[in-house]
């Protein structure tokens, strides 16, 4: 059985969602009755692959909400009982979705392998960041074309490439890809500074001077709310994959020319009985969904019950083919720009 924690976007999308499900007692509390609240397994469902296959999964929400991301306990809290939960109901491979894969990563919860009387057992749980970066890997080789973009000319801006996902991405693109030029955008500059002596290639820019040279735009850090740029330096026509979380570059940059896409998404091949992606506000929630979560269904189909991805800097062009090559072969597509697109250009 796979398993896929995850949480509302917000704190009333939350108790909205409670109160839908008959967690009246819940729903009608404050933030502080929900920083206490346990998690739910919500749902399960049955996800049949193209191959024919047929596996079982289930739903937890963790009943955090990003308004908790400044109470360190209670983010740490949330997300090692979700987990306990999840193992306790003997599910083999679960991911972590959303704001708990990346509490769980920085809140460094790996230090943490008890909780209660329930000793973790990591290698039941996965990040999903190996099939993420397949996934917007791809998102950028098939949709910079359908912009008259050609990636071996191609200046692509990785911003936030120091990352787990970050990096992979950009091992990918250098190796597998070949854009014409990789731009390296990151806090840290030594982190940046080491990964580019990896690649042995990209430039390292800050971000306002890589924009403006960038025909292709990989984020996969979380976009600053006061953050402000001029819009009108941006290239034309230029591709902005959203791979961060939450998703809002649309917000700021979506305009004539420039072409914001929703990164890490993934549409099966039918649809599937399940209610749990309403959550995740998909355009198309009976199909789409994150590739973090995609990655324990696949791992499930594979019968690879172990941590795949985990810990940082560790995806390797391997790991990446193998989840890539799954995602295809059990039914998955990458979320992709309109056909029509290279009409609407301006």
């Amino acid at each position: 059985m796979f398993g896929l924690i995850g949480h509302s976007t917000s704190f009333n999308e939350a108790r909205k969602k409670a109160m839908d499900l008959g967690y009246d007692h819940i729903a009608e509390g404050d933030l502080d009755v929900w920083c206490s609240a346990p998690p739910q397994l919500v749902e399960h469902v049955k996800v049949e692959s193209a191959t024919g296959k047929t596996i079982e999964g289930a739903y937890i929400d963790s009943c955090f909400v990003p308004e908790m991301l400044g109470r360190f306990k209670t983010a740490r809290r949330k997300v090692l009982n979700a987990m306990e939960l999840a193992q306790k109901k003997g599910i083999s491979i679960t991911a972590l979705g959303g704001f708990t894969s990346i509490i769980f990563e920085n809140f460094k919860l790996l230090q943490n392998k008890q909780v209660r009387n329930t000793t973790l057992d990591w290698e039941r749980f996965t990040t999903g960041n190996t099939h993420t970066a397949w996934v917007i890997a791809r998102q950028l080789e098939i949709n910079a074309p359908k912009l008259g973009i050609e990636l071996s000319k191609a200046r692509v801006a990785v911003v936030g490439a120091t990352g787990d996902i970050g990096s992979a991405v950009c091992r990918w693109l250098s190796q597998r890809t070949g854009v014409g030029e990789l731009l390296l955008v990151a806090r840290q500059q030594e982190p940046l500074k080491e990964l580019q002596e990896s690649l042995q290639g990209g430039e390292i820019l800050g971000l306002e001077s890589a924009l403006s040279q960038a025909d292709v735009v990989v984020w996969v850090a979380s976009l600053p709310k006061k953050l402000e740029i001029d819009k009108s330096n941006i290239r034309r026509p230029c591709l902005m994959i959203d791979g961060g979380y939450p998703k809002n570059l649309d917000e700021k940059f979506a305009g004539s020319g420039i072409h914001v896409l929703k990164g890490g998404i993934v549409e099966f091949f039918k649809d599937i009985g399940w209610n749990m992606m309403e959550i995740a506000e998909m355009e198309i929630p009976q199909r789409q969904m994150f590739a973090c979560f995609a990655e324990a269904m696949l791992l499930e189909f594979e019968n690879c019950h172990t941590n795949f991805s985990w810990g940082r800097n560790n995806i390797t062009l391997e790991k990446m083919d193998f989840i890539g090559e799954a995602s295809v072969r059990h039914g998955f597509s990458v979320l992709s720009l309109q056909t029509d697109m290279k009409a609407s250009l301006a």
